[in-house]
């Protein structure tokens, strides 16, 4: 039987056209452009693996290239966060670029656009300005400057270049049309007089281009085949082009921008700006917390880049934008763990079951098995004596029939151990009970091959050897907000439906064996959910993240 051929998304069709008609394979190539102003999110992570995966699909090189335009935002710790998470999602680059390694060339091209009459400088205030521009409905005004004579213009420029100008008070403004009926054709900023200090060219430019005038002409400086933008750029594209047609190309390639939609992603925010603000009003501890959606956060979460690139894969390039349930997210996480993560036993609200009938210094090492779904993961040995700690919800006094765990004169099973019944319990002053006394069928042993082993009961429980157990501290993630689209009311500010039981941290037991995981190791912690090792451990202290539930609790409370 032949393989069902994978059908093209609408991008991978018009290379395939380009390719037919306008480019060469070898012509092909691809950018990841970012701007180092915060960490990435799981919207990047899209893009990322959309153009990374064109290369990979026509073998053409894919340059990372921050757009390292606006030195008020941009630090150091941003581009080192952005080039490793490139790498940990699996992707490698061809050459690494900055928009800031062309600031020379650029400011040549904008000097000969005025020569050309394509642009002047223009002294007035930016209100002033963006009330010139009209409506979508009426024209605009032309600026008072726009008349300037070249000489003017040139000796003006160099002057804001050089710092010898006040901060702000002049810009340069591409010549087009103020009666476009695209409004930013009419007469857009092209640099802006700013005396900060960049992250890399220190203090040799006291101006800097914005994104329009930048991005596409390092497009072409790459030699970029396609750009491939979200879709809030769409109305920039006449522009993209302009610009391209006025710069002396010398009969290179052109870049073709190209625009699908972004990732919006239930449950959550998008907006750099506002993540930056949920790090520093402390709403969480940092950019990787495990509640925000940046990759990094991702990751110290405990999801794998198998997951993020079959999430990318699944949602897959479209041309309208619309809102993706995290849902789906947990379920490609769920699947990859489920196929690769150990399984372990961890009480996380421990209460004691104490086998009156198990010898007191008796102690037995039992086989379990590592990966049901993984043959080759094998067995290892877990302490078994005569107090454990079980979790205290898989027990109650008197339960109905469809309670199929542990209760007063019923039995279940200790997963890998023995068949139990419950017989008494003892209680604090207060009702609360501190200890669930049984007793085992000592012939009941999981693996023995006797007749009393092959018995079959309805429940079976995790459980932790209370001798044995090691203390972990344990943090419940979940999402970090309470409604579906907490940045679309008109009335609210998203903050106000921040979940407060986002983060539970609790103190629970995990089997021996675990004492020597290390950080970022994943797990299930059976009949629970997975979960990783967080960086916070330390010798002394085991600390875990929960990446997500078995099953999707949130999906049973919307039904």
């Amino acid at each position: 039987m032949s393989e069902v051929k994978k059908s093209l998304n609408f991008i991978e069709q018009i290379i395939e056209e380009d390719l037919k008609e306008n480019y060469s394979r070898e012509q092909l190539k691809f950018r990841f452009p970012p701007e180092p102003n915060g960490y990435l999110h799981i919207g990047h992570a899209k893009s990322i693996c959309l153009n990374f995966g064109l290369g990979e699909k026509y073998g053409a090189p894919v340059n990372l290239r921050f757009d390292d335009t606006n030195p008020i935002k941009e630090e150091q710790e941003f581009v080192d966060s952005i080039k490793e998470d490139v790498l940990w999602l699996g992707f490698k680059w061809d050459k690494e670029c900055y928009a800031s390694d062309y600031f020379q060339q650029l400011y040549d091209w904008a000097v000969q656009m005025i020569r050309d009459g394509y642009a002047y400088v223009d002294s007035q205030p930016s209100a002033v300005m963006a009330e010139q521009k009209g409506t979508p409905t009426q024209p605009g005004v032309n600026s008072p400057f726009r008349s300037r004579t070249i000489e003017e213009n040139l000796d003006l420029f160099e002057k804001m270049k050089n710092g010898e100008t006040e901060e702000g008070v002049h810009v340069l403004r591409a010549k087009i049309d103020m009666a476009s009926k695209n409004m930013l054709m009419r007469d857009p900023v092209m640099y802006r007089s700013l005396h900060k200090k960049h992250h890399r060219t220190g203090n040799n430019w006291m101006i800097y281009p914005l994104y329009d005038w930048a991005h596409g002409q390092s497009d072409f400086t790459e030699q970029v085949s396609h750009s491939l933008c979200t879709l809030e750029f769409v109305m920039h594209r006449e522009l993209y082009n302009w610009f391209l047609k006025v710069i002396d190309t010398k009969d290179q390639l052109n870049p073709k921008q190209t625009e699908f939609a972004r990732l919006n992603l239930s449950y959550t925010v998008m907006s750099k700006r506002k993540l930056a603000e949920l790090v520093n009003k402390n709403i969480v501890s940092s950019w990787d917390d495990p509640r925000m959606p940046t990759i990094s956060g991702l990751r110290r979460r405990g999801y794998t880049p198998a997951s993020i690139r079959k999430f990318a894969e699944t949602i897959g390039v479209a041309k309208r934008d619309n809102v993706i349930d995290v849902s789906l997210l947990e379920f490609c996480i769920r699947e990859d763990l489920n196929k690769i993560a150990p399984r372990v036993m961890g009480v996380l609200d421990p209460v004691k079951l104490v086998i009156t009938n198990y010898q007191e210094e008796k102690e037995e090492w039992l086989e379990t098995e590592n990966n049901p779904e993984d043959e080759s993961a094998g067995t290892r040995e877990i302490p078994f004596s005569k107090e454990l700690y079980i979790e205290r919800e898989d027990f109650k006094e008197e339960a109905n029939r469809k309670f199929f765990r542990l209760s007063l004169g019923k039995e279940v099973r200790l997963k890998s151990a023995y068949i139990i019944k419950g017989e008494k319990v003892v209680k604090d002053e207060n009702g609360e009970i501190i200890e669930i006394h049984c007793t085992y069928d000592s012939q009941s042993k999981s693996g023995s091959g006797t007749e009393e082993s092959l018995r079959k009961v309805k429940g079976t429980l995790h459980w932790v050897s209370v001798k044995h157990a090691v203390e972990a501290e344990i943090r419940l993630y979940d999402r970090l907000f309470n409604v579906e689209s907490p940045d679309t009311d008109k009335e609210k500010s998203y903050m106000e439906f921040i979940n407060p039981d986002s983060l539970q941290i609790v103190r629970g037991y995990v089997e021996p064996g675990l004492k020597a995981a290390g950080v970022s190791e994943k797990f299930q912690f059976q009949r629970i959910g997975y979960f990783n090792v967080d960086k916070d451990t330390t010798e002394d202290k085991l600390v875990f993240n929960r990446t997500v539930a078995l099953r999707d609790s949130w999906g049973k409370q919307n039904q």
